[in-house]
Parts: structure tokens; sequence; C-alpha cells
């Protein structure tokens, strides 16, 4: 039987309206797929708490959660990840890519052009059809 993990991704526009996204390096799971940056959520946190501490890790910035954009379950080759996805909003910091490959601002309009994860896929779908997602951030 293959294991399931719990996921958030945090969807981040800034003043341009760009999405923050990042490429997953060799050493990670996935490797060379983009995605919306997150992490595993921990037995005593809550999905928007997750998203806090990885984004603090991950990229050395701070983040205010919103609402959930998306939720998705995907069965890869060796796992089955859920993974939900939340508006965000860079409250402090610059992003750093810690963990990650590259990472970069791109408009809605080129999102399609980067090589999403599978499972991140319906919340790029999502977020190139609702232009006004981020309108009001909430």
């Amino acid at each position: 039987m293959k294991k399931s993990v719990h996921v958030v991704g945090a969807i981040i526009e800034n003043e341009n309206k760009e999405i923050f996204c990042a490429l997953r390096s060799h050493e990670m799971s996935l490797p060379n797929y983009w995605e919306f940056p997150g992490g595993k959520i921990e037995d005593d946190e809550t999905p928007e708490q997750a998203l806090k501490r990885e984004i603090a890790e991950e990229f050395a910035c701070s983040i205010e959660v919103g609402e959930k954009v998306e939720d998705t379950t995907y069965e890869y080759d060796k796992v089955i990840v859920r993974l939900e996805t939340y508006k965000a909003k860079l409250l402090q910091g610059t992003p750093l890519a810690l963990e990650h490959a590259e990472m970069r601002w791109v408009t809605r309009d080129n999102l399609h052009k980067l090589d999403f994860a599978p499972a991140d896929i319906p919340a790029v779908e999502k977020i190139i059809k609702q232009n006004y997602l981020f309108e009001k951030f909430e």
C-alpha cells in the first residue's frame, strides 16, 4: 500500500500580479518540477500554520495565509499526495531559495510554460482562469 502525504502550497502574488514559483532541486522528491512552495503538515499543525513554517524554513520570509484555492489528491508512483493550496501574501523578507534549485515570479499568462508537478496543475489551471482570484486579499 502506498504512503499518503498531506501537504500545503502557497500561491503568493506580488504587486505586479506575478505568482511565486519554485523549482524542486535534485535532492528533493519530484526533482525538476515547478511547484507552489510549501510542504508537509506536521501532526500538531493546521494547514495555515504549516505553510507559514515551511515558507519561513525554505525561503526565509513570512507570509499571511488567505483562503483555500484548491484541494487535490494525486497518486504518484510511490506516494499519494493530498495538496491544499492557499492564497498568500508576503509580509516580511525577500524569498531566498534555501532548498530549491530556482525560484521566479511568473505572470498568469506564463504559468503554463513551467513544468509543474502533477498535483499542482489543478491550482495552476484555476489561477489562469480566475484573474479575479487576488483582486482582494481577505
